[in-house]
C-alpha cells in the first residue's frame, strides 16, 4: 500500500466519529467528495477532523458556525451536499 493510500485510509477512519449524526455526514462526504476537493479544502477537512465532536455537532446542526472562514465554508459545503433541495 502506498503512503498516499495509507494516509487516505487514516483520514477515512478519522471521519468515523462514533456519533451516528456525524458519521452520516462525514463518511459519505469523504468517500464521495474528498478526492475531488482542491488541496486547500482537503487540508481544511483535516483541520475539521481535529475539532471536538460537540463543536462539530453544534455546527452541523446549524446552531452556530466556526469562527474560521475556511472551516465555515467546508461545513456549509458538507451540509449543502446532504440537505434535500
Amino acid at each position: 500500500m502506498s503512503d498516499s493510500q495509507l494516509a487516505r485510509n487514516r483520514l477515512r477512519w478519522r471521519s468515523r466519529r462514533g456519533m451516528l449524526e456525524l458519521d452520516l455526514l462525514l463518511v459519505p462526504f469523504f468517500d464521495e467528495v474528498f478526492d475531488s476537493l482542491p488541496r486547500a479544502e482537503q487540508e481544511t477537512y483535516v483541520v475539521l477532523l481535529e475539532q471536538d465532536d460537540p463543536d462539530l455537532l453544534f455546527w452541523f446542526s446549524e446552531k452556530g458556525v466556526p469562527e474560521d472562514k475556511a472551516l465555515a465554508a467546508l461545513v456549509r459545503l458538507i451540509l449543502d451536499r446532504v440537505q434535500p433541495k
